[in-house]
């Protein structure tokens, strides 16, 4: 019998405003865009945020043709609707990263940040985000450092039980894990991608440091820091990019939507779409711009 892990769901959360609007996170809102420019292509064809959530970082894909901001939040989606407008480029999708309702070889870039840390089987998302990269496409993932410099102290000082320098992730709380960077390196190896320049990522994220530094002027230093990556890795927060090697597949120009279930490619009827796998018996559902993937329609 097939396990799915457990997902965090974030369903109906206030998570924007609790841990975003007018949180001082204005820093790591900043650290984490600067990281991503450096990684990520302007523009290109087709893009998928893995967590997505309600956009925050959705003005940054304005170079793509087509986005997909995937999320396993209905509620976040609607928020990053409400934000975005009707921008036809942004398509909202809410699915399970164990099991991606997309064709393989869709996405020329695959974009994850501040969601990794919730994932009971990272491995296992890797796989799927492997599947749907197109031939030569870039995966850009941000990751929580279990070696990070705090971490690091705080084990010298015996003032918490586990090793920051163990290659096992850690989970700190419930289904809230960090990840040293050699066993994120590792499994994306496992999973067909090829591992490549690092970023280091909100060194200054100390609450003493936000309150007296402007942020411009801390975001520069983190800036700085960050081209460190490649060399050590002591910060709460890591970047990686991730290249697709050239065996990969290149989706078909018409297809997007593949069937989570037996992954056949998907059609939209009525606002719906049904699989045409005579073997599965799977209808989803579109509604009001969403497309719903947790529950069949």
């Amino acid at each position: 019998m097939n396990h799915t892990p457990p997902v965090c769901d974030y369903e109906g959360s206030d998570y924007r405003t609790r841990f975003w609007q007018n949180q001082n996170r204005n820093y790591e809102d900043r650290v984490e865009r600067i990281a991503l420019r450096r990684l990520m292509p302007s523009n290109g064809g087709t893009l998928v945020e893995i967590g997505a959530g309600f956009g925050r970082l959705a003005d940054e894909y304005r170079g793509y043709e087509r986005v997909a901001l995937f999320d396993y939040s209905r509620s976040l989606l609607r928020e990053a609707q409400e934000r975005l407008g009707d921008d036809p480029k942004f398509i909202y999708v809410a699915g399970n990263w164990y099991a991606m309702p997309f064709v393989a070889g869709l996405f020329d870039t695959i974009v994850q940040v501040r969601t990794l840390h919730h994932a009971a089987d990272a491995p296992a998302v890797f796989r799927q985000l492997a599947r749907i990269a197109r031939k030569d496409g870039r995966y850009i993932l941000e990751f929580a450092n279990k070696q990070n410099l705090k971490a690091i102290l705080r084990y010298g000082l015996r003032r918490q039980e586990w090793s920051p320098f163990t290659l096992d992730p850690v989970e700190f709380a419930e289904l809230n894990f960090d990840f040293h960077p050699r066993w994120i390196r590792r499994q994306l190896e496992t999973a067909g991608f090829g591992p490549g320049r690092m970023l280091t990522v909100s060194h200054y994220r100390i609450a003493l440091l936000k309150k007296l530094v402007p942020t411009r002027l801390l975001a520069g230093l983190d800036s700085l820091a960050q081209l460190t990556g490649n060399w050590w890795q002591l910060s709460p927060s890591v970047f990686v990019l991730n290249q697709h090697p050239d065996t990969a597949v290149t989706a078909a120009p018409d297809a997007f939507f593949a069937c989570p279930a037996c992954q056949t490619p998907l059609t939209e009827v009525d606002g719906r779409l049904p699989c045409p796998n005579p073997d599965c018996d799977h209808i989803w559902r579109v509604e009001n711009g969403l497309y719903d993937f947790k529950d069949e329609g």
